[in-house]
């Protein structure tokens, strides 16, 4: 197929920003620009484009529509990469079966829906060189999420901020979801949030973790394989015994076990954790130390592992958080645990 260029002199920046992606992407393109409207847009005549775009109607282009491109391109992030599990459920989760959380965040007992804790939050992540942030959802317009995670990915991005964002997806831990179940779940995902630039992708696939915790087989990597046809997300899963056996394997697998503090998966997953101590228990699965946590870090960049996983950033209910509290309480303003990932 022969392939036009035409360039309206008015349109000059837009054809510069065509042909870097043109360079990237790598496969047969048709490159055009409409002068009448000022719209850049890109036939492909194979491979995948990673980009926030929707499809137009035009006569002349090949099949009647081409791809417009609707914002910015969505960047995957190079691994190995640190993330960090994050909540945006409070003040619903405060309390924890009627037994208030032990520890006293340094922004107080805050409304998750606050643009001042959003932005808080996400400097603080910085501070850690934490990469990702792996958002907690339990699906479409729970906990606020419909509100509440527009709000945290255009703030990363007004504030200029590096930090993407993934899901960890919860509905898994409680229950069986059916290949239909996850595939709803997964166009919402895609058609809601996963073209955002604050979208974390790993080789262009949208990132979603996967809490399996009542998953003992390897079914639930067959059900996830088989949901996610068609959807090409990357896909980490919770391990199992045995799970490196299966024959269906998603893209990373993960342990999340904050009673212990470090789980290594090799080749997949280096989990560290500050400690653990649930509000309506008596006394904490894994005491805090900050000497252990510091060589913890150490040992978790040391590693190399692809996925370098804090555990958590702010699951307060369960005594897991690294965010700024008044009971770890440091000069920069960050608190004891975020300078020790700082420094490392």
């Amino acid at each position: 197929m022969n392939k036009k260029l035409r360039i309206p002199k008015s349109n000059t920046k837009r054809l510069i920003v065509v042909m870097v992606i043109f360079a990237l992407v790598g496969v047969g393109l048709l490159i055009r620009s409409r002068a009448a409207t000022g719209d850049a847009s890109i036939e492909a005549e194979n491979g995948t484009i990673v980009t926030p775009a929707m499809k137009a109607s035009d006569a002349n282009a090949s099949g009647g529509q081409y791809l417009k491109f609707t914002g910015t391109t969505a960047s995957s992030i190079t691994l190995p990469a640190r993330a960090a599990f994050y909540y945006p459920w409070f003040p619903e989760t405060w309390t924890v079966n009627g037994a208030h959380v032990f520890y006293n965040p340094l922004l107080g007992y805050y409304d998750s829906s606050a643009q001042s804790v959003v932005d808080s939050h996400i400097k603080a992540m910085d501070y850690a060189k934490i990469n990702v942030a792996i958002a907690s959802w339990w699906g479409k317009s729970t906990h606020s999420e419909n509100t509440r995670i527009p709000q945290i990915l255009s703030r990363t991005q007004a504030l200029g901020s590096s930090l993407k964002w993934g899901f960890y997806y919860e509905k898994e831990g409680s229950t069986n979801p059916t290949v239909a179940e996850i595939q709803a779940d997964l166009a919402y995902i895609r058609d809601t949030y996963a073209s955002n630039p604050a979208f974390a992708r790993v080789g262009g696939k949208p990132v979603i973790f996967v809490y399996n915790a009542d998953d003992t087989t390897c079914e639930v990597a067959d059900r996830w394989k088989q949901a996610n046809q068609g959807y090409n997300f990357y896909i980490a899963l919770k391990v199992f015994t045995g799970y490196k056996t299966c024959t269906s394997q998603p893209d990373s697998w993960h342990q999340y076990a904050p009673s212990q503090a470090a789980d290594s998966q090799a080749g997949y997953s280096y989990a560290i954790s500050p400690g653990f101590w649930r509000a309506d228990e008596a006394a904490p699965r894994l005491a805090r130390d900050l000497t252990r946590w510091q060589s913890n870090v150490g040992s978790m960049v040391a590693s190399k592992a692809p996925w370098q996983l804090v555990t958590t950033f702010n699951e307060w209910g369960e005594g897991t958080a690294t965010e700024a509290a008044q009971d770890w309480s440091s000069a920069s303003g960050y608190g004891q645990y975020l300078d020790a990932l700082h420094n490392q």
